[in-house]
């Protein structure tokens, strides 16, 4: 039986997408809630501000080592198997990080955490490729990217709530009802898939693992070393590249099995759509990583209110996903990409409007916008790399595809802060140049605001640094506007083809 005659019969395929979506979303939001609350753990654990850090670097890297093994694991023991059990490590993991009393036992919770939910966000996308035929795959894909991409966005949002009103520990307790009721799902209604082998590439797993471990220390810790005066970063670049050049010579000359499929690679669309995952984590991470920073630290907004401001972002990407999902079989994919980058770039267009008089309008506006760009752009790249890809390999294929948006994420996150350090420090010089007893402006300034005296010129210094980082802020939505039209052209790339699918083994 054809894998598209068995996803046309397959039973119980809205109980299933409902417990693979609650995990999803889970181990989405875990990637972001944390943040806001890492003020209240630094004063309750006792840790400095470079310790705390590690709370969410243990985590971000952890879950990129362990997620190229998620295909391995799939094939020895089976994608239910799995499944069930990312979901028990990563409920516990949680219920440890909320009992946590101590820096080190939160970072080692935090570990496992990512070591567990690495599985949960490739494996969910490669069962709904499965359970839907292929004229639901659109709409499969949009529930898909709904999941992962709100997630993140509401996460700072649910976060600093549950922060303010109970207590940080709760951040971590709210994945237990959460976690209980997907597994009770996995339990009851996920099919097994065949086990199909039981050996393993260990130096390409160790080579690999090490290589994505080096870089997201790298980028994760960078700015806060400065980047290359340090010799934890220096160390960390020069490690990053002599393991990945390890892994790409061993897998291209191994025989037999290798630790990534080279099949993949025969699939033209899939490949273009690892390029594109890459860029789209770029683009979409790097922005709305910029907005809560600015809304906090110029805007003076409490975390609870950066949520409300910020979360018609998520709205908009939950009405876009819904209707490219109807779409995305009748019209070119390319097609809707362009038309969601377009939409990005036009919101962070707005975003170079912005003041620090100004109200939230312009930020709830943008945002929505912004967020029908994310999903005019995620769901038919999803869609799009996966359609010819056989179902064999999809196992294979999704974390790959997942690891390239969250490095994609990781390397914008890094290039947008690098630059608003390096822009707002060039904009305090070329302003501070200005505040001289020759510039008439300050003649007129009451003794307060004097340059002459001490307080005055420390009054004065403060408002130019205000207004040097809204100048940094202006031109990283600039230059990340620019991004995402030159993202519009490489569209091109993507081979527009009718999807197939290949006949695969029934679950059972």
């Amino acid at each position: 039986m054809s894998s598209a005659t068995a996803a046309q019969g397959f039973p119980h395929r809205g109980m299933t997408t409902l417990s693979i979506m609650l995990a999803t979303i889970m181990q989405a939001l875990d990637t972001t809630i944390a943040n806001v609350a890492l003020p209240h753990m630094q004063g309750s654990l006792q840790a400095s501000q470079d310790q705390i850090t590690w709370v969410l670097t243990s985590y971000i890297v952890a879950s990129a080592i362990a997620l190229p093994l998620t295909g391995w694991l799939c094939a020895r023991w089976g994608r239910r198997k799995v499944f069930i059990v990312s979901i028990v490590g990563f409920t516990i993991a949680s219920a440890l990080c909320g009992l946590a009393t101590s820096l080190g036992g939160i970072v080692a919770a935090r570990l496992l955490q990512g070591v567990f939910g690495a599985a949960l966000v490739p494996l969910s996308q490669a069962v709904l490729l499965d359970i839907n035929p292929l004229e639901k795959i659109g709409q499969a894909m949009a529930i898909w990217g709904a999941g992962i991409m709100v997630g993140p966005i509401l996460g700072p949002l649910l976060g600093g709530w549950l922060t303010e009103n109970f207590d940080w520990r709760w951040v971590f307790f709210i994945n237990l009802p959460v976690g209980a009721f997907a597994l009770w799902g996995m339990v009851r209604y996920l099919p097994e898939s065949r086990p199909r082998s039981d050996r393993l590439d260990i130096f390409g797993f160790v080579t690999l693992s090490l290589a994505i471990g080096m870089l997201q220390l790298f980028l994760d810790r960078g700015e806060l070393l400065d980047w290359f005066d340090s010799w934890e970063i220096k160390l960390e670049a020069a490690a990053a590249l002599v393991a990945f050049g390890f892994f790409a010579v061993h897998t291209a000359t191994v025989r037999g099995i290798s630790f990534f499929d080279r099949d993949l690679l025969k699939d033209r669309n899939y490949v273009t759509g690892l390029l594109f995952a890459f860029i789209v984590g770029t683009i979409l991470y790097g922005t709305m990583a910029l907005l809560p920073m600015f809304l906090q630290n110029l805007m003076d907004y409490p975390v609870v209110y950066t949520g409300y401001v910020t979360a018609p972002r998520g709205i908009g990407t939950m009405i876009a996903m819904i209707v490219v999902g109807r779409l995305v079989h009748r019209v070119d994919v390319r097609a809707i990409m362009a038309a969601g980058f377009a939409l990005t770039a036009f919101s962070l267009w707005q975003m170079t409007s912005i003041t620090l008089q100004m109200d939230s309008t312009l930020i709830v506006t943008s945002g929505f916008i912004q967020g029908l760009g994310i999903g005019f752009t995620f769901v038919p790249l999803s869609t799009a790399a996966f359609a010819t890809l056989a179902p064999r390999l999809r196992n294979e294929g999704t974390p790959i595809f997942s690891l390239l948006r969250n490095i994609g994420g990781s390397v914008g996150i890094s290039i947008v802060q690098a630059l608003l350090t390096r822009g707002s420090a060039q904009a305090h010089a070329q302003l501070a140049s200005l505040v001289t007893r020759g510039n008439q402006g300050f003649v007129n300034l009451p003794p307060a605001l004097s340059p002459d005296t001490p307080a005055g010129l420390a009054v004065l210094n403060a408002e130019v640094t205000r207004q040097a980082a809204l100048i940094g802020y202006v031109g990283d939505f600039s230059i990340m506007m620019v991004a995402a039209v030159l993202a519009i052209p490489l569209l091109l790339l993507i081979r527009r083809s009718g999807a197939r699918r290949e006949p695969a083994e029934v679950p059972h």
